[in-house]
Parts: C-alpha cells; sequence; structure tokens
C-alpha cells in the first residue's frame, strides 16, 4: 500500500467503506417490507405460520438494521476526515440532504422500531402492525434521501457555483434530478430482490438440514416468487436506467461497453480484456452492432468512445468487468428464480437440486449490488460531482501511511463484523423451530386486543 498515492488509498478506504455499509440496507429496505407481509397476512388470515415466520425473521432484521446503522455513521464521519473539501464545497447541498434523511427516516424508524421488535405483547395488533409499516416506510423514505444526494454528485442540476462553493437554487431540480427516478427504481428493487434471495435460499438450506419449521416452506414460497418477479423487472429498470446513463454520463457508457473510439452500429462485447495502455480490448467476443441496438434502439446508431474523453474517463478495466458481474448474476437469478418456480408450483415442493441452487443463491443480491454500485462510483471518475468537482481537489492532506493504517483497520474490523454477521445469521438458521412455541406465537391474535398486563 506504501506506493499507492493518498489519493488513492482514500479512494479504496471510500469504496471498503460504502461496500460494506451497503450490504446491510440492501437486505433491511426489502426486508422490512416482506416482514410487514408477514404481519399482514397473519393479520387478514390467522394462519399462525406467518406469525411463525414474522419472529424468525426480524430477529435477522433486527440485526442487520443495528450493523447497517453503525457502517453508516461511519460514512459520514469519513466526509470529514478523508474528504474535508466536498464538505467545503457542496455542504450547502449535501448537509441539508443528509438533515432530511434524519428528520424523516431515521427518526421514523427509531421511534417506531422498538415497539416493532419488542412491544408485540405491550401493544395491540393494530398498533404493532402500523409500528412495523412505519419502519418499512422509513427505510424507503432513508433511501429516497440517500439516492437523491448521490444522484445529484452523479447528474448535477439545480445549483450555481460562486467562487467555487455550490449553492442551491431549485431544491426540486436538487432531489428530483435527471437520474434520481431511475436509480431510486433500481435500487429499492434490487433490495426487495436480494432480500428475497435471502430468504428462499436460508429457507431452502433448513429444508436440506431438516431443522426447517412450520413456515420454511411459506417463506421459502415468498421469497421464490418475489424473486422470479422482480428479476425480469430488474432487467428492465436496468435498461431505463443505462439509456440515462448515455444520455448524461456517456464517458461511463463507455467504460462498461470497452468502446475506445466513436462508431456507429457499435458492437456488444460480452468478453475480453480491456488494456488501457494499448487502448484496445483483447480477446474480445463481439456481437456485431447489438451494443447500438440496445443503448440506442437503433442499429446504426452513434455511440461516444473513450477517446473523446481523454484524460476524463474511468478506470475501464473494472468498470467493464463489474458490469458483466452484475448483468451475469441478473440472468442467474432469473434463471434459478424460474426454475425453483416451476418445481415448486408444478411438484408443490422443490427438488434437493433446486433447494441447493437457491441456499447457494442466498446472497446473490450482495454480489451483483456490489457490482453495480461499483459501476456507478467508479463510473463516475474522476469527478466527485460529475463534470464539476473532481475527487483530487477535494481529499484531505494526509500522508499515504496514515490512511493506510486507517484502511487496515477498517479492513480487519469489517472482516469480523462481516464473519459474526454471517455466523449468527447460520446460527439463527440451525436452531430447531421448536424454540418458537405455538404458545408464544399464538398469545396475540389477529384480532385487536389490549395491551397485556404488567407484572
Amino acid at each position: 500500500m506504501s506506493t499507492l498515492d493518498a489519493i488513492d488509498l482514500a479512494r479504496i478506504q471510500f469504496a471498503l467503506n460504502i461496500s460494506f455499509h451497503i450490504l446491510f440496507p440492501a437486505i433491511s429496505i426489502g426486508l422490512a417490507w416482506i416482514l410487514l407481509f408477514f404481519r399482514l397476512t397473519y393479520t387478514m388470515t390467522g394462519n399462525q405460520l406467518w406469525e411463525y415466520a414474522y419472529y424468525f425473521w426480524v430477529k435477522i432484521f433486527a440485526l442487520t438494521f443495528a450493523i447497517g446503522v453503525v457502517s453508516g455513521v461511519t460514512m459520514s464521519f469519513q466526509f470529514g476526515t478523508n474528504w474535508p473539501g466536498f464538505i467545503e464545497k457542496a455542504g450547502n447541498i449535501a448537509g441539508p440532504l443528509l438533515g432530511y434523511e434524519v428528520l424523516t427516516a431515521f427518526f421514523l424508524e427509531a421511534t417506531f422500531l422498538g415497539v416493532m421488535l419488542f412491544g408485540k405483547q405491550r401493544v395491540s395488533n393494530r398498533t404493532h402492525l402500523f409500528s412495523s409499516a412505519m419502519v418499512a416506510i422509513g427505510t424507503a423514505i432513508s433511501a429516497f434521501w440517500i439516492l437523491s444526494l448521490n444522484s445529484w454528485m452523479q447528474t448535477p442540476q439545480g445549483h450555481e457555483i460562486i467562487e467555487g462553493i455550490f449553492y442551491p437554487v431549485s431544491w426540486w431540480q436538487i432531489v428530483f434530478n435527471p437520474s434520481f427516478p431511475y436509480r431510486l427504481a433500481h435500487m429499492l428493487n434490487a433490495s426487495l430482490l436480494t432480500s428475497a434471495f435471502l430468504i428462499a435460499g436460508v429457507s431452502a438450506w433448513r429444508t436440506v438440514r431438516q431443522v426447517d419449521g412450520p413456515a420454511t416452506l411459506a417463506v421459502l414460497k415468498t421469497g421464490v416468487v418475489l424473486a422470479a418477479v422482480l428479476s425480469p423487472v430488474q432487467v428492465i429498470l436496468g435498461d431505463l436506467h443505462g439509456l440515462n446513463t448515455l444520455e448524461y454520463q456517456p464517458a461511463k457508457i463507455a467504460a462498461i461497453e470497452g468502446l475506445w473510439h466513436t462508431e456507429s452500429g457499435a458492437p456488444l462485447t460480452l468478453f475480453g480484456f480491456p488494456d488501457e495502455d494499448q487502448r484496445k480490448t483483447h480477446y474480445a467476443l463481439k456481437i456485431p452492432k447489438a451494443a447500438s441496438v440496445i443503448l440506442t434502439h437503433t442499429i446504426d446508431g452513434e455511440l461516444m468512445g473513450l477517446d473523446e474523453f481523454e484524460g476524463h474517463h474511468p478506470p475501464v478495466a473494472f468498470v467493464f468487468w463489474s458490469f458483466r458481474v452484475m448483468v451475469g448474476v441478473g440472468f442467474l437469478m432469473i434463471a434459478v428464480s424460474w426454475w425453483a418456480a416451476w418445481s415448486i408450483f408444478r411438484k408443490g415442493l422443490a427438488s434437493a437440486l433446486v433447494l441447493r441452487a437457491l441456499s447457494w443463491m442466498t446472497f446473490a443480491g450482495w454480489v451483483a449490488t456490489l457490482a453495480g454500485w461499483y459501476v456507478t462510483e467508479v463510473g463516475r471518475q474522476p469527478w466527485l460531482i460529475s463534470g464539476l468537482l473532481k475527487a483530487a481537489d477535494v481529499v484531505a492532506p494526509h500522508s499515504s501511511a496514515t490512511v493506510a493504517g486507517t484502511l487496515i483497520g477498517y479492513g480487519l474490523l469489517y472482516a469480523f463484523l462481516l464473519i459474526s454477521y454471517i455466523g449468527t445469521l447460520r446460527y439463527l438458521s440451525t436452531k430447531p423451530a421448536a424454540s418458537l412455541s405455538i404458545q408464544n406465537a399464538a398469545s396475540n391474535p389477529p384480532h385487536d386486543r389490549p395491551p397485556a398486563a404488567r407484572p
């Protein structure tokens, strides 16, 4: 690491922080809505299977939510330590948006999370259901504000720059900047998809290990149906997002496609090894004119190449491969979820091979989400605010050794937390279903009842 510049190390540290942090909102946002579905279904039907499902998965949600909050604090802290120039120059816009997230989302989640987790025996079923809904809505609102800020950095609008400082002119244009609707829809769907594969994969694994409970099959079917529906929807949303990126960030698209020169009827490179020194992609496997068809919807559409952005385009190989990992995992999600849906609803029970496949795909959403964020964030480089502010202009003047030391510390801590999280999830998944008694599950019937008397 000593051979890297301080700015490279600061970028790696930011990438490490955001990579670790995004894992947990990617689950908690979607899982909150799935838990709400469990509560609604139990309330409407009185079927205790859904009460079992809620009790099991709310523990995992609480753990995930807690780590997500803590790692989010680290993300905010890092703005001041490694990127103080960003706050100095863009704080008039970034500060209020982050503040809105705290006021409208985090306080909402914090207020009702305790009731959702610990109030089942103390409040009526209606109040508990309402609390679950507020937590789910709060996670979505939180994503709204965070993605609004990040999208503004990708496609800045509604501001003016006076002596290098960004000032808001139109908050409507800032919040609803050109890329925001596409990125919000894409991320919310990705979170639901990540959670769908998580609950399906864990349920499949529990079935294989024969520690499944009375609700395991119901949760498995829920995850498979969600995944089968949302996987192709994500492809459509991704295509719309790609068209928006082509309009506002053509350098990112050029890097994604490994397109070195501007051309009409550009081919789609399925595979290859981009070489920035030689400005070519070695061993490229291409489909003629396909990139133009996908991105411009015309066979001879023109796509700008990397030669149009000399010195101002992202690292090509990393963006190129990250995109292909994201797309590859996405299509694998479609194949596995459709296969599982066909097997379950045709035979009533998934085959052993299907269960194995689903268990291997438990964290597929994490892989796709990380790859997608790398495309988004690395694809914006060298800009911090696209076309207006470079990362090199706002990095803190720390020595390489200082940044390397904190980077190693973060890496070791995050590795420990991630291993602990997966280990805890595994532990919870191997506990026999009998640990949740029928009496406990039935202690609060679906109709409203007064709070239980306290001792």
